[in-house]
């Protein structure tokens, strides 16, 4: 509550929903997995158990308390304190130019209209054509401007966006969007 337009949920996000969107992470190989605003932890738990040690996890974080906190819980992690915007330039300080899945926690609905560009475009910037994108949504504020206004630039941005079930056991209830095939979009082109 106090800082409204950096966290977007009063509780973190529940073990079922963690399950949902992290599930395009690879249980084999050595991805690139980017975790977006990942808070308190709650997606970054899982995603570390799907990764069971191997592979590279960069976790980036705005709010210094959430990221100090996240680098003590989760010594595995990359924690970055850093904006999702500058994604590129973060990826490539750690000597990765693109990662495999991007798994995004951020409030989306809290986001001026140049910010959800300005994120999604760095994040369609690091994903190679086979790479996935998710994050989620209140079901309750779906149809709100700043929702319907993300549907419309993943929907732009992505060749195919994918709106899985509603997980209704999360307090509140989400929906998780799984986005493939990103394009790569001109200024111009943007929505």
């Amino acid at each position: 509550m106090r800082s409204p337009l950096t966290v977007g949920a009063l509780a973190p996000s529940g073990r079922s929903l963690a399950r949902v969107v992290t599930a395009p992470v690879p249980s084999t190989g050595d991805p690139v997995v980017v975790e977006l605003g990942p808070g308190t932890g709650a997606f970054t738990t899982t995603i570390q158990r799907r990764l069971a040690g191997r592979a590279r996890h960069v976790a980036v974080e705005l709010n210094d308390r959430f990221a100090r906190r996240l680098a003590l819980t989760h010594p595995g992690v990359d924690v970055a304190r850093a904006d999702a915007r500058d994604l590129v330039p973060l990826l490539a300080a750690r000597g990765l130019g693109a990662a495999d899945v991007v798994v995004s926690g951020l409030p989306w609905a809290a986001f001026a209209p140049r910010d959800q560009r300005d994120v999604l475009r760095a994040v369609t910037s690091v994903l190679p054509p086979h790479g996935v994108f998710t994050t989620f949504a209140y079901v309750h504020a779906r149809w709100t401007g700043p929702a319907r206004r993300l549907m419309r630039s993943l929907r732009s941005q992505f060749d195919e966006v994918v709106v899985g079930r509603t997980v209704w056991d999360n307090v509140p209830p989400a929906l998780v969007y799984h986005c493939r095939r990103p394009v790569r979009l001109t200024e111009g082109d943007m929505p």
